[in-house]
Order: C-alpha cells, then sequence, then structure tokens
C-alpha cells in the first residue's frame, strides 16, 4: 500500500519510557504507524514488546512520552476510552468467559462497544457476520469451553474485532499453534488488514512475521535496535545477534 508521505500516521509514539521502581523498561522510543499498516513488532523475551503495547492501550501510563491517535493526544486516557476510539487488542492468552456460549461472549464485546441507537437485533446481526468472518459462525452457540485452541484465538480476535477497531493489536495470536493453525490466523489478520484495519502484530514465529509484515520493528532492552522491511530487519547484525542469538 503506497501511502503519501505527507499523510498523518494513524499512531504517533514520540520519546516512549516506562520506568518500573528502577528498571526502564522502554527507553525513548519513538515511531510512526500509517494508516492501513501491517506491523510486526518482534524482539527476545523481555525486549519491552508487551510494555510497549500495554502502553498503547492504557494498561501503562507512559512517563514521559506522548501517544497521538488520530491526531489525537490519547496519552491520559483510560483503557476503555481507547477501546472506543478505535484500538482493540487480543490477548496471548485467551480469556474467554467459559461460562457463556461463543455468541454470548461476542455479545459482551458489542455491548461494550455499542452506541445507544444500536439496536439488539443489529448487535446480534453485527455477532454473526463477525464470527461467519472468523469461521466460528457454525460455533456460535457451542461453549467457550469447547473451542480447541486455534478456535479460541479466532474468538480472541473476533472479540477485539467486536469493538470496530481502526487499529488492532494481535499478542502472538500464533503462539503454541500447528503449521496449518499458523496459516488460518495468519490469512485471518491478512483478511482483516485488506478491509483498511491497521494491525500491529506481536509475534515470535518469523515465517509468519515476514509474511504478514509490512514494516518491522525490533527492540532489545526497551530500545528500538532496527526498524524497516522484514528483509532489512532480518538482514540486521544487531537483530541476529538479540533476536537469532548468533
Amino acid at each position: 500500500m503506497t501511502l503519501s508521505d505527507t499523510q498523518s500516521p494513524l499512531l504517533r509514539i514520540s520519546a516512549l519510557t516506562k520506568r518500573f521502581g528502577g528498571f526502564t523498561a522502554l527507553h525513548n522510543v519513538s515511531v510512526d504507524i500509517r494508516p492501513g499498516e501491517r506491523f510486526g513488532l518482534i524482539g527476545p523475551n523481555g525486549s519491552g514488546k508487551t510494555t510497549l503495547i500495554n502502553c498503547i492501550s492504557g494498561a501503562f501510563r507512559t512517563e514521559p512520552g506522548t501517544i497521538l491517535f488520530r491526531d489525537e493526544d490519547i496519552t491520559l486516557l483510560q483503557p476503555h476510552v481507547r477501546t472506543r476510539r478505535g484500538i482493540a487488542r487480543s490477548f496471548q492468552i485467551p480469556r474467554p468467559f467459559r461460562s457463556m456460549t461463543v455468541a454470548e461472549n461476542l455479545m459482551v464485546a458489542l455491548d461494550f462497544a455499542a452506541h445507544e441507537h444500536v439496536s439488539v437485533a443489529q448487535r446480534r446481526d453485527s455477532m454473526m457476520s463477525i464470527l461467519t468472518q472468523m469461521g466460528l459462525g457454525s460455533k456460535a452457540n457451542v461453549s467457550a469451553m469447547q473451542l480447541s485452541q486455534v478456535e479460541l484465538r479466532k474468538m480472541e480476535l473476533a472479540r477485539a474485532m467486536a469493538t470496530h477497531p481502526k487499529l488492532l493489536i494481535s499478542d502472538e495470536a500464533m503462539a503454541g499453534l500447528s503449521s496449518s493453525e499458523v496459516d488460518e490466523v495468519l490469512d485471518l489478520l491478512l483478511s482483516l488488514a485488506s478491509r483498511d484495519i491497521t494491525i500491529i502484530m506481536i509475534e515470535h514465529i518469523m515465517q509468519a512475521v515476514m509474511r504478514f509484515s509490512e514494516r518491522v520493528m525490533c527492540l532489545d532492552a526497551g530500545r528500538i535496535i532496527a526498524i524497516g522491511t522484514p528483509s532489512e530487519v532480518m538482514a540486521d547484525r544487531r537483530v541476529q545477534e538479540a533476536y537469532l542469538g548468533t
């Protein structure tokens, strides 16, 4: 996707730092993410990836640093407000309401995101549309406890999509899946990206990162050590040393 250099970024992170006591988890991180971009985030364990997405989603406060989303300063906004502004995330470990059906799980997210003028019938239609997109249409009335691992990952993404995001943060949605299941989830994310949803994908499966991403950023010890096309980043000596251990 070719974008004008003058187009405003969807997400602008400037000089973001996050400390936990005397430990600096993120140090002066700055990056712009373009509308509609497929953006990969990689790095070794403890590099700051999860801390960064927690700052973007509002779970953590930055200190200092600013976050602009759609040209609006959201640095001090609460997580639920950011969600309603168009930022959604999925979690590496799915957290469904296990006593509910798949449909009921999704309705919770739709009820949270719904505007007052949206009727229950409209939300139910939206629920079935999203489940069908995710390949879970036939599982609507199945208990969440009966889903396979790949189905749970799809439902986690469905719940994020129920908030109608402009930016979706996918946190290791493929971890622990088989090769064929990785392909299923990857195809799903590519399909979502084709609908002009900007996606930040945090992932350790490098084949998936290479196939999905237009740009990749690598963190190490809370600092950006490389950013560029997947091939550029994977050829970077610092990435090979920090991430691949070579």
